[in-house]
């Protein structure tokens, strides 16, 4: 039956707050999992976190230490996604042409918002993975130049990076930042990539929070040493030093400029709870000429330049490198909600609690006879991420165990694979102690 103008309105009124963060309204999931309740829950500053848990559709008899992995959404950011979902279903076309832009630059306005970044500067991606693509694969360099990274980075560096060498003849040169995980220090791994720098470097790639083992190395530091080294080079051989961000967004209380990168890139749909398929390229505004669009972009002024109706237009870098074509809409144009969400909370009690969560888990751990800890215990040095062994077990039994449990984990995928549990928003102190005994119980 054809909804009336009138059933249009109502609904429409009914969910035009998705995009807000003043009152909303905290679900629960489906009856066979969890149950059912609705509660009234204003976001501030001063929200429980007890209440933030209840704005998140998660399955009440699992503990869910994975979230590092990919986010459940929390209600405002679903009420944004079911928004536009519903008006590109009922005029997918005329909703497109009509809000694109608009939409896209609310977004932006979060994300710089959030960042203390220019809007300008910031492109539009899918994942951090589309992020280290688009911005390595399109560096302007050749043979006469040298990529310096390290042994501690994701596939998706690495292998973007070896596109780049591919590609451009290139150098890449990949050194560890520490002797001993157990014993590293700031100066360590600062003095790393002091002593690894050549005459050659002109990139500096590096991952802030590494998901190998939870380890966060002193960016801004890194990034000020960049700095001093640049002063005594000439412009056209200066360095640019790239960041992967990714387990600090959504945890770590920054903005842009405190960290002195050139590049930064993020996906946000994992410590954020942005929607699925969300994520962000930043560049500095005189770094962005160091690199070049992969994908083209439909940004209005490069597509009109194109086809003639008016003169090619110099536009931001973020601009140009945000892929164009048709994307997931319904989600990309939810995200701003994602930030507002964090900036209600505050960032400064969000890293909190993240941290304090953090430092219980490894403090208990250990306690745990059997149990080997690999993530630094300073809060200096680590962030979200706690990665370990239990006795002999490989990590995949591990996570199966605790699976077993109803603890949610994950294992690293990399060579050298550890067990990873991720305390965040969703996690309460019990939540916490339960995981510990249920750790506690492989050792036996």
């Amino acid at each position: 039956m054809q909804a009336t103008s009138t059933d249009r309105r109502r609904f429409l009124k009914t969910i035009s707050q998705a995009g807000a963060i003043g009152t909303l309204w905290a679900t629960s999931a489906s009856a066979a999992q969890t149950e059912a309740r609705r509660d009234d829950v204003t976001v501030r500053s001063d929200t429980s976190w007890d209440e933030v848990r209840r704005l998140f559709e998660l399955r009440r008899d699992r503990i869910h230490m994975a979230g590092m992995v990919m986010a459940s959404h929390p209600v405002p950011v679903t009420r944004a996604i079911e928004t536009h979902r519903l008006e590109l279903q009922r005029d997918p076309v005329r909703y497109i042409d009509e809000n694109r832009w608009r939409l896209e630059g609310d977004v932006l306005k979060a994300a710089a918002h959030y960042l203390n970044a220019v809007v300008q500067d910031i492109a539009l991606t899918d994942s951090t993975s589309m992020g280290l693509g688009l911005l390595y694969t399109g560096l302007r360099l050749d043979n006469r130049h040298e990529i310096l990274t390290t042994t501690h980075d994701h596939y998706a560096t690495e292998t973007a990076i070896a596109a780049c060498a591919d590609r451009t003849g290139c150098s890449v040169r990949r050194v560890p930042m520490y002797r001993d995980l157990a014993s590293v220090t700031s100066d360590e791994l600062v003095d790393s990539i002091r002593g690894a720098v050549s005459a050659k470097t002109r990139v500096v790639a590096v991952t802030w929070v590494h998901s190998s083992t939870g380890l966060k190395i002193p960016i801004r530091r890194i990034g000020d040493l960049i700095q001093e080294l640049n002063a005594r080079r000439a412009e056209q051989d200066r360095i640019y030093f790239c960041v992967d961000g990714v387990h600090a967004l959504g945890i770590e209380d920054f903005t842009l400029p405190d960290l002195n990168c050139d590049f930064w890139v993020a996906g946000t749909h994992k410590w954020l709870f942005g929607p699925r398929g969300t994520g962000v390229l930043w560049g500095r505004a005189n770094a962005w000429t160091m690199t070049r669009p992969t994908i083209p972009t439909w940004e209005p002024a490069e597509f009109q330049a194109w086809i003639g109706w008016r003169p090619k237009s110099a536009i931001g870098g973020g601009q140009l490198m945000t892929p164009g074509g048709y994307h997931s809409f319904d989600h990309r144009w939810a995200l701003g909600s994602a930030f507002e969400l964090h900036e209600r909370l505050g960032k400064a009690r969000v890293q909190t609690r993240i941290h304090s969560l953090n430092r219980q888990l490894k403090e208990g751990l250990r306690k745990i006879k059997g149990v080997q800890l690999y993530t630094p215990m300073s809060e200096a040095l680590s962030s979200g991420i706690v990665c370990f062994d239990v006795g002999s077990l490989p990590a995949q039994a591990v996570v199966d165990k605790l699976f077993d449990k109803g603890i949610v984990a994950s294992r690293t995928p990399y060579k050298a694979s550890f067990a990873r549990l991720c305390p965040s928003l969703l996690t309460l102190e019990s939540d916490v102690e339960r995981t510990l005994q249920a750790v506690a119980t492989l050792t036996v």
